[in-house]
């Protein structure tokens, strides 16, 4: 993909380029008459500003005609090397280049869910037979029917109630309250053995009245039936409140909490919305789906004798987000490849410079930025894949020509062979330092151990590597007159070193160091390939040992 983007990007540059170069109406064609107007100060490569010249021609990576820069103006900036892209003003209207402004600002979500609504489960009960018995009469003898606290349900005969029932009546004291005690367990509420004072005496029956208010959603039995203890009667379910019941999966667990305002809709009562809040999220993550039942507490008032919201039917719901003020910017401004995810920053005069950018929550049109970008940052919506492509071009040609070490397999290391890379990734550190800090005398006298601590390392490392010669010919330091010979020695000697001790970093218990790397190596080194590296210990960021305080942060460091 990005072959072919870097392909368009080629032509539609390459035909800008010859726009801008070709002698325009009522210009004068000769090669003298813009030069007697303004003077060139040099010819660059609009796509590889690092690519110069003092003549006309073209670029040697890409073949584009130099651009001339005239006296007076800035050129492109080429400090950004191979993470940055610089087009002229033509290029960026051909490519239509747009940026927009990274802000602090509320990132907006809207979170579709689908489920089920289901009845309050806090407030479903059964009514079973407390003793043996027949139901003589039904009260209520169909599902549906709304049914209030304290409404009879059934009348109910029992030999056993009848009898106990009268010996409460007969009895006195402490025998009456056992009595009225076992009247309780056999079903009877407080009210009802109250009122058995005034039962009269040929009435046989004691009504079973209705726990709660609500709706009958289960009947088990018919008048006439005998039951044993413990046989279900009635089943009765408060619809008044309504659960809306949906699955969160483990990406929509950032968005959703507990107190979040839902609107809900159902596809049986279309044209109508209800509210309600979450109120539950369950804890315990399905392991097959990944996902975790939340739940929605919603209002169902009674239309037309009955209750608008029927039980199981099938409803949608959007999450209404509120979250702080982040810093985001478009989801078109990031392209993720894998794991990466960067951003093209402009740095103005047609530079465009490729951030590495961690991510936070994604919104509708918005996504939050952790880190990678500061609020101002004016970064590329339109245009950075092409521009994202010719990166990728520039850090292709950009390799350098100094070969990867070699990956081994090596063993784990013994507490000695340890300690003799421990003091010796010291003196590498201590020397790198000296020389990120322009200080001769310091560099000298940090290589003095360099010496002793290369030759116990490559003893106790002795039959583990084929780049321990390398190391061990490049461990001569005698002092140095000049940065520049001190520099060209350390190169020597980190070339061999990092070839030995990056194999390390693989095992289970590594060193600890950190590897920097210089692309621009060859242009302070003569001779040398473009890439170096350095080894440097602490948290510390790095600090070029190749150029000093001239390029001090030019580097960057290489993962494990």
């Amino acid at each position: 993909m990005k072959t072919i983007l870097t392909i368009i990007l080629s032509v539609a540059v390459g035909a800008t380029a010859v726009w801008f170069l070709k002698p325009q109406p009522g210009q004068d064609s000769a090669p003298g008459a813009a030069s007697s107007e303004r003077k060139v100060l040099y010819y660059q490569s609009a796509m590889h500003p690092w690519i110069k010249s003092d003549k006309p021609g073209r670029c040697t990576i890409c073949g584009m005609e130099l651009t001339p820069v005239y006296e007076g103006e800035q050129g492109f900036d080429a400090t950004g090397g191979e993470n940055t892209v610089a087009l002229t003003q033509s290029q960026i209207q051909v490519l239509h280049v747009e940026t927009v402004e990274a802000k602090i600002q509320p990132l907006v979500k809207s979170l579709q869910v689908a489920g089920m609504i289901d009845d309050d489960a806090t407030r479903h009960r059964y009514i079973s037979a407390y003793i043996d018995g027949r139901v003589d009469k039904l009260h209520v003898n169909y599902i549906g029917a709304e049914v209030t606290e304290g409404q009879p349900l059934a009348d109910f005969y029992s030999p056993t109630l009848l009898q106990t029932e009268r010996e409460y009546r007969q009895l006195g004291g402490e025998l009456k309250q056992n009595a009225a005690l076992r009247l309780r367990q056999m079903g009877l509420t407080a009210e009802q053995i109250a009122s058995l004072e005034s039962k009269p005496l040929e009435v046989l029956n004691t009504p079973i009245l209705a726990p709660m208010t609500g709706t009958v959603v289960a009947q088990s039995v018919y008048e006439g039936q005998y039951v044993a203890t413990g046989e279900k009667l009635f089943e009765i379910a408060d619809f008044s409140t309504m659960w809306f019941m949906f699955r969160a999966y483990e990406l929509d667990m950032p968005w959703i909490e507990v107190g979040q305002s839902v609107t809900v809709t159902l596809p049986a009562i279309p044209g109508k919305t209800f509210e309600g809040e979450i109120t539950f999220i369950d804890p315990n993550f399905d392991e097959a789906t990944r996902s975790t039942k939340v739940r929605v507490e919603l209002r169902n008032p009674l239309v037309d004798g009955r209750r608008a919201l029927l039980h199981r039917l099938y409803a949608d719901g959007m999450v209404k987000v509120n979250l702080p003020a982040v810093l985001t910017v478009p989801r078109s401004a990031v392209i993720e490849t894998g794991a990466e995810a960067v951003a093209y920053v402009d740095r103005e005069g047609g530079a465009y410079e490729r951030v590495m950018v961690k991510l936070g929550r994604r919104g509708d049109s918005l996504v939050e930025i952790q880190s990678g970008l500061a609020a101002g940052d004016r970064v590329v919506t339109n245009g950075n894949l092409l521009l994202d492509g010719q990166a990728e071009m520039n850090r292709s040609f950009m390799t350098a020509s100094e070969p990867e070490p070699a990956s081994a397999t090596v063993a784990e290391l013994t507490e000695a062979q340890q300690a003799a890379l421990k003091d010796f990734l010291k003196v590498a550190d201590a020397m790198a330092s000296a020389l990120a800090s322009d200080d001769l005398a310091a560099f000298n006298k940090a290589s003095e151990p360099a010496m002793e601590t290369t030759t116990a390392l490559t003893k106790a490392l002795a039959g583990t590597s084929d780049k321990l010669k390398d190391l061990d010919d490049a461990k001569h330091f005698h002092g140095f007159d000049d940065l520049a010979t001190a520099r060209k020695a350390f190169h020597r000697f980190l070339t061999a070193a990092t070839a030995v001790v990056v194999p390390y970093r693989k095992l289970k218990s590594p060193p600890e160091f950190h590897l920097w790397e210089c692309p621009m190596v060859d242009q302070a080194i003569p001779g040398a390939p473009k890439k170096g590296r350095w080894i440097q210990l602490g948290d510390r960021p790095g600090h070029n040992p190749y150029f000093g305080a001239e390029m001090l942060e030019c580097g960057k460091e290489i993962q494990p």
